[in-house]
């Protein structure tokens, strides 16, 4: 059976995908099994990916809400890919609301060499410099190879001085935030050199879900009366978070067009 991906492109059904997918966003093996045999037996060839994922989060939020919700969630952020620069948005937005000014995308020069720095976020206290690591598979783990390039980046930015908000000072933290997993390797060098890790549910308390849901920051690519392509524009132009539609519908019509009916989009942003 040939499905189609949410890039246009044409590729034969897999269900282990699924399966993996599934399991990997929280749903037990019993849940998922349930899931995919109501789900296989009316999948049609030419189906979209995105019509045989709403259909496999309606069957699992009858059978588990917070199985259901970790699942949207999680494919939501998944959703925000291919580029990347749309998560470190996303977790710019994360900062935030924990009260962090944050800048995306910065230069910033180290002891020996200047560094990309996905994410700059700093108040009073602290200087944080971040680095977003975006998977578009679930199965993709940041692995110790990772964690050490980015221990070598934060170790060349330690010691120099940055006037970030205002305040001469060196960095307090760095931050490694992935929207997948972590390897056992990884968060042991992690853990040993003390570093701040974050994935979608490392450390057990205040990984990425956690995070998510405390500050109600749901991506725009949870939305289902949105297109693909509708979310791709707002995206690029640096729209993530629903509540920024919330709080800016004319936002919608400014990047959409003027003729945009926003009416269905609003009803379902007020009603996560």
């Amino acid at each position: 059976m040939i499905i189609v991906k949410a890039n246009g492109k044409h590729e034969s059904f897999d269900p282990e995908k699924l399966r993996f997918s599934l399991l990997h966003s929280g749903a037990n093996e019993e849940e998922t099994e349930n899931v995919l045999s109501h789900l296989l037996p009316e999948l049609k060839s030419g189906m979209s990916t995105h019509d045989i994922y709403r259909h496999a989060f309606g069957i699992l939020a009858g059978i588990s809400q917070p199985a259901a919700r970790s699942y949207s969630l999680r494919r939501a952020v998944m959703d925000l890919g291919p580029s990347g620069f749309p998560f470190e948005d996303f977790v710019a937005e994360i900062l935030r609301a924990q009260g962090f000014q944050c800048v995306t995308r910065q230069t910033v020069i180290g002891g020996c060499v200047p560094h990309e720095v996905d994410v700059v976020a700093y108040n009073d206290k602290k200087l944080l410099m971040v680095e977003a690591k975006f998977h578009n598979e679930l199965g993709t783990k940041s692995d110790l190879k990772v964690v050490l390039y980015v221990k070598a980046r934060f170790d060349d930015l330690k010691d120099n001085v940055y006037s970030y908000g205002g305040n001469n000072r060196k960095m307090t933290g760095g931050w490694l935030v992935t929207n997948t997993k972590f390897s056992s390797t990884a968060i042991h060098y992690g853990e040993c050199k003390d570093m701040t890790l974050i994935g979608w549910n490392y450390p057990e308390k205040g990984n990425l879900q956690n995070m998510i849901e405390r500050h109600g920051l749901h991506p725009l690519t949870c939305l289902t009366t949105l297109s693909d392509a509708e979310k791709t524009v707002l995206l690029s132009g640096g729209v993530v978070l629903c509540s920024t539609i919330k709080e800016k519908p004319q936002t919608l019509r400014d990047l959409l067009g003027a003729d945009f009916d926003s009416v269905a989009v609003l009803e379902e942003i007020n009603s996560l």
